[in-house]
Protein backbone atom coordinates (compact mmCIF):
# COMPACT_ATOMS: atom_id res chain seq x y z
CA UNK A 1 0.00 0.00 0.00
CA UNK A 2 1.10 3.07 -0.86
CA UNK A 3 1.37 6.11 1.60
CA UNK A 4 2.52 9.69 1.41
CA UNK A 5 2.77 11.72 4.34
CA UNK A 6 3.10 15.97 4.05
CA UNK A 7 4.18 17.90 6.87
CA UNK A 8 5.22 21.39 7.37
CA UNK A 9 2.07 23.07 6.30
CA UNK A 10 1.18 26.63 8.67
CA UNK A 11 0.82 29.86 8.42
CA UNK A 12 3.73 32.22 7.70
CA UNK A 13 4.00 36.19 6.85
CA UNK A 14 4.65 37.78 3.49
CA UNK A 15 8.37 37.42 2.69
CA UNK A 16 9.01 34.32 4.86
CA UNK A 17 9.83 30.68 4.50
CA UNK A 18 8.63 27.37 4.75
CA UNK A 19 9.88 24.11 3.66
CA UNK A 20 7.04 20.91 2.78
CA UNK A 21 8.02 17.60 3.22
CA UNK A 22 6.52 14.48 1.50
CA UNK A 23 7.24 11.14 3.19
CA UNK A 24 6.48 8.09 0.83
CA UNK A 25 6.09 4.31 1.82
CA UNK A 26 5.23 1.49 -0.30
CA UNK A 27 6.81 2.62 -3.48
CA UNK A 28 10.02 2.39 -5.49
CA UNK A 29 10.90 6.07 -4.69
CA UNK A 30 14.68 6.61 -6.75
CA UNK A 31 12.67 5.39 -10.23
CA UNK A 32 9.73 7.69 -9.21
CA UNK A 33 8.82 11.14 -10.68
CA UNK A 34 7.46 13.43 -8.14
CA UNK A 35 5.36 16.62 -7.85
CA UNK A 36 4.16 19.06 -5.37
CA UNK A 37 0.73 20.68 -6.43
CA UNK A 38 -1.16 23.26 -5.03
CA UNK A 39 -4.96 24.25 -5.19
CA UNK A 40 -6.34 27.69 -3.36
CA UNK A 41 -10.46 28.56 -2.81
CA UNK A 42 -12.23 28.68 -5.88
CA UNK A 43 -9.41 27.12 -8.30
CA UNK A 44 -7.94 24.35 -9.71
CA UNK A 45 -5.19 22.47 -8.36
CA UNK A 46 -2.05 23.57 -10.56
CA UNK A 47 1.51 21.83 -10.65
CA UNK A 48 4.03 24.36 -8.81
CA UNK A 49 7.12 21.87 -9.19
CA UNK A 50 8.44 18.53 -10.11
CA UNK A 51 11.71 16.12 -9.95
CA UNK A 52 12.06 13.65 -11.83
CA UNK A 53 13.89 10.46 -10.96
CA UNK A 54 17.34 12.23 -12.95
CA UNK A 55 17.06 15.17 -10.81
CA UNK A 56 15.95 17.29 -13.09
CA UNK A 57 13.70 20.04 -11.91
CA UNK A 58 10.87 22.28 -13.31
CA UNK A 59 9.09 25.26 -11.96
CA UNK A 60 5.66 26.93 -12.55
CA UNK A 61 6.75 30.45 -13.47
CA UNK A 62 4.72 31.88 -11.06
CA UNK A 63 7.47 30.23 -8.18
CA UNK A 64 10.40 30.17 -10.40
CA UNK A 65 13.60 31.67 -8.33
CA UNK A 66 11.21 31.31 -4.99
CA UNK A 67 10.69 27.68 -4.78
CA UNK A 68 13.20 24.53 -4.59
CA UNK A 69 12.24 21.43 -5.22
CA UNK A 70 14.39 18.60 -3.51
CA UNK A 71 14.41 15.07 -3.04
CA UNK A 72 16.44 12.18 -0.95
CA UNK A 73 16.07 8.81 -2.01
CA UNK A 74 17.79 7.45 1.11
CA UNK A 75 14.49 8.91 2.89
CA UNK A 76 12.00 8.42 0.50
CA UNK A 77 10.68 11.97 0.80
CA UNK A 78 10.52 14.90 -1.32
CA UNK A 79 11.13 18.83 -0.27
CA UNK A 80 9.43 21.65 -1.21
CA UNK A 81 11.23 24.70 0.34
CA UNK A 82 9.59 27.74 0.30
CA UNK A 83 11.24 31.40 0.39
CA UNK A 84 10.17 34.89 -0.21
CA UNK A 85 6.12 33.67 0.28
CA UNK A 86 3.20 36.02 -1.12
CA UNK A 87 -0.20 35.72 0.03
CA UNK A 88 -0.81 34.35 -3.19
CA UNK A 89 1.10 31.81 -2.18
CA UNK A 90 -1.89 30.46 -0.28
CA UNK A 91 -3.30 27.45 -0.69
CA UNK A 92 -3.54 23.65 0.14
CA UNK A 93 -0.18 22.23 -0.75
CA UNK A 94 -0.70 18.15 -2.19
CA UNK A 95 2.58 15.95 -3.06
CA UNK A 96 2.25 13.66 -5.84
CA UNK A 97 4.12 10.57 -6.57
CA UNK A 98 4.22 9.08 -10.50
CA UNK A 99 5.43 5.78 -10.23
CA UNK A 100 5.12 1.93 -9.36
CA UNK A 101 4.23 0.53 -6.01
CA UNK A 102 6.75 -2.42 -4.58
CA UNK A 103 4.01 -4.53 -5.42
CA UNK A 104 4.82 -4.21 -8.65
CA UNK A 105 1.82 -2.25 -10.38
CA UNK A 106 1.74 -0.25 -13.55
CA UNK A 107 3.14 3.13 -13.15
CA UNK A 108 0.45 5.23 -11.60
CA UNK A 109 -0.38 8.72 -9.55
CA UNK A 110 -0.11 8.01 -6.13
CA UNK A 111 -1.46 11.68 -3.81
CA UNK A 112 -0.94 12.81 -0.42
CA UNK A 113 -3.27 14.42 1.77
CA UNK A 114 -2.22 18.09 1.29
CA UNK A 115 -1.23 20.46 3.88
CA UNK A 116 -2.38 24.31 4.44
CA UNK A 117 -0.09 27.06 3.24
CA UNK A 118 -0.77 30.38 4.61
CA UNK A 119 0.35 33.46 3.83
CA UNK A 120 -0.81 36.45 5.68
CA UNK A 121 0.08 39.27 8.10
Amino acid sequence: QVQLVESGGGLVQPGGSLRLSCAASGIIFSDASLNWHRQAPGKQRDLVANILSSGSTNYADSVKGRFTISRDNDKNTVYLQMNSLKPEDTAVYYCSVFGRSIAAMPRRFYWGQGTQVTVSS
